[in-house]
């Protein structure tokens, strides 16, 4: 891992970087948690040269806020990003970013997305993170920046901020992770006493009883904000009865503080709501009835030491992501699970497929990049509901039904080759978030919840040994009238796809680190779904 620590430094190390390969960005001030981690994972997941900036940055802090006290851990925020392969650390000074002692440009985002929620308590703050932002993206010149979805004001602004000024990078928002109390992770948690940690846990438990409610059909919005508040006055009310149930990946881990609750010293500890308000997530106005999604966000302080936190109501059903190796099951388990609960299945696989098949009909060599990225950039797929459960979909590509063709072993031996190419996945996946954009889908492939649906409420790793999948290959083979084909054949088939599909350049087969694995080898198809069913459930209490 390099590390720099100069402007000039940095911008000769990036004009290093090839042009084929894909920059990601992790700004941070540093104090390095479990949440600055996730993004550096994902980062390291999705792109090709990870760069983290560590800078606390002054021009975001007020008069009488903690930028002296801000915790500066560097040695040890620089083993964790060496460990986690970051390519580039950059650890400026202030007079390397401010040199001048002259009063410095200033980014000003809409007064309306920075006068609301934390922007009415925090006077300027919001013009310091977008100046040292846009400074920053002029420097890195990324092509993904990752920011986490707990600052929810910082990630809409920043947002509109690069979408005003065309600045050519994308801003991908990440889900919050919190401890298995509910207490969202974030740097300023150090200043926290054990008994103030366990206080803070109000913040999480009010905003989830407002989440049940709105699950429970509650659309106006002051009646939400009514329950936080309410909660806020009783800090002293038990949790529910058998704990909060809450975990990294479907936030449901059982967390019994009834009785640390009541710890001699906590009726002491000062708690202050600032403020809790609902507004849509990316204008951040004030909504009065949730008709589609809104953002549910708040700030208390817990002592001296200010909090916020946040979640997402979405009035659509959820997305059901479900991820694999080739051969898992993903298919059955999709459509069967989608018919049972009344979504739309969305086979990927299918897709992919199609467009091999394209590609092979109009005799075009398969690692012909450029060729194959003008054959798809306008073609029409279409993926139509099909009555029959042995037939994924119906599926027709420039009008044509496709559907037999595509599961033969032809198409089958090339796919992956096919699937991996750059123009080939972004159709794809710019039409599989169309379908997905109402909610309500199931969803299968090999990189659905990494890739496109990171968000997906619910997300499962189907998997199954080598030889468990071939058998179950060989059974649709021969149901198909294939009679020429043995089952070691097929092994080394799937374990070579299966090599491809993790090593591609491009979103390669990985689970993702909030997905549920679920290993079926001895499981039926009924078990399956309902286990998923069951996880679903959980997602949505």
């Amino acid at each position: 891992m390099l590390i720099v620590t100069s402007i000039s430094e940095l911008q000769r190390e990036i004009s290093r970087v090839s042009p084929s390969q894909k920059i990601g960005f992790v700004p941070t001030m540093g104090a390095l948690h479990s949440g600055h981690e996730s993004l550096i994972q994902r980062a390291v997941t999705e792109t090709d040269f990870v760069v983290v900036s560590i800078f606390v940055n002054p021009l975001q802090f007020g008069k009488n806020e903690d930028l002296d006290q801000y915790p500066r851990p560097l040695e040890q925020d620089k083993a964790i990003c060496k460990q986690l392969g970051v390519k580039l650390l950059f650890t400026p000074s202030v007079t390397e970013i401010y040199p001048s002692e002259e009063e410095t440009t200033i980014v000003n985002p809409p007064t309306a997305m920075t006068s609301v929620l934390c922007g009415k308590y925090r006077q300027g703050h919001f013009q310091g993170v977008a100046t040292i932002v846009t400074k920053l993206f002029n420097l890195v010149c990324p092509n993904v920046a990752y920011f986490g979805q707990k600052d929810a004001q910082q990630v809409a602004i920043i947002k509109k901020m690069t979408k005003d000024l065309n600045i050519p990078v994308k801003v991908q928002s990440c889900p919050i992770i919190r401890e298995k109390s509910g207490l969202a992770l974030s740097s300023r948690n150090q200043y926290l006493s054990s008994e103030e940690k366990e206080k803070a846990t109000l913040l999480y438990r009010s905003l989830s009883k407002a989440q049940r409610a709105f699950q429970e059909g509650q659309r106006d919005c002051q009646k939400l904000l009514q329950i936080v508040k309410e909660e806020f006055r009783s800090p002293q009310t038990p949790l529910n009865k058998g704990g909060l149930n809450l975990d990294n990946s479907l936030n449901k881990k059982s967390l019994n503080l009834n009785d640390s609750l009541n710890k001699k010293g906590l009726n002491d500890i000062n708690i202050q709501l600032q403020y809790v308000e609902v507004v849509e997530p990316e204008t951040l106005q004030p909504l009065t009835e949730i008709s589609d999604s809104a953002l549910i966000a708040i700030a208390a302080y817990i002592g001296n030491t200010r909090l916020i936190d946040n979640v997402i109501l979405t009035v659509t059903k959820p997305i059901i992501a479900l991820d694999g190796p080739a051969g898992a099951g993903k298919s059955t388990v999709s459509r069967r699970l989608a018919r049972e609960l009344g979504y739309i299945y969305l086979d990927t696989g299918a897709m992919y497929r199609a467009i091999t098949w394209l590609v092979m009909e109009n005799n075009i060599n398969v690692e012909d990049e450029e060729s194959i990225a003008s054959l798809v950039a306008n073609v029409q797929l279409e993926l139509l509901p099909s009555d029959n459960l042995q037939i994924p979909v119906t599926v027709k590509i420039n009008g044509q039904d496709i559907t037999k063709e595509i599961r033969t072993p032809r198409v089958t031996n090339q796919v992956s080759k096919v699937a991996a190419q750059s123009a080939v996945r972004e159709k794809m996946v710019a039409l599989q978030q169309e379908y997905g954009a109402k909610g309500g889908i199931v969803a299968e492939g090999r990189d659905i919840g990494t890739n496109v649906f990171p968000h997906a409420q619910l997300k499962i790793f189907l998997t199954a040994t080598p030889q468990a999948r071939a058998k179950r290959r060989l059974i649709d083979l021969q149901n198909q009238g294939e009679s020429n084909i043995d089952l070691d054949t097929l092994i080394k088939e799937i374990e070579g796809r299966d090599y491809l599909d993790s090593t591609r350049a491009i979103a390669p087969l990985k689970k993702a680190e909030d997905a549920i694995e679920l290993i079926t080898d001895n499981l039926t198809i009924d078990q399956v779904i309902e286990k998923i069913k069951s996880y679903l459930i959980l997602v949505q209490s």
